[in-house]
């Protein structure tokens, strides 16, 4: 029976690359000079410091990283911003989660709108995970379909097709 997997994984070497090229061009920008400047990238944690003099920098370094992320070929989804930025002395600091891996909340929801949808495939949830099982390839290829016009937030890649 074909099938395959639906991911969400975070290469790396990829992400190291896009935020060592963020931190390279905000120390060049001419309006971070002179100004305290922190974007350290937690490999362990999959975990992004930053830091900044005001919230308005914040937010340009962050739009930085995402711009860079998508020229790398990461999808902006990966970040998660939802941490608010607190005020530490001068500096304004802010974390930001790196997504790695389906959450199991998640899973669930993906599994009950492809149920909810009626489509002819029986889905599993394996960790990190999710294997779709179908008769045809034409059904597989339904579900990928409908799944990249939902707004789940997530950054998806399809793996492992078997035929």
């Amino acid at each position: 029976m074909p099938s395959f997997d639906m991911v969400s994984k975070v290469d790396l070497q990829t992400l190291d690359n896009a935020i060592n090229t963020v931190s390279k061009e905000i120390t060049n920008r001419f309006d971070f000079k002179g100004s305290p400047v922190v974007i350290e990238f937690n490999k362990k944690e999959y975990k992004v410091n930053l830091e900044a003099e005001s919230e308005m920098k914040l937010g340009q370094i962050r739009d930085v990283m995402i711009s860079r992320s998508m020229k790398q070929g990461l999808a902006a989804e990966i970040f998660d911003f939802s941490k608010e930025p607190f005020q530490s002395g001068k500096v304004v600091k802010q974390e930001v989660v790196v997504r790695n891996g389906i959450k199991q909340e998640d899973a669930k929801k993906i599994v009950k709108l492809i149920k909810d949808n009626g489509m002819k495939v029986q889905v599993a949830i394996m960790d990190d995970i999710i294997r779709v099982t179908g008769k045809k390839i034409d059904d597989l290829q339904e579900v990928i379909h409908a799944t990249k016009g939902w707004n789940l937030g997530l950054a998806l890649q399809f793996v492992n097709m078997k035929s």
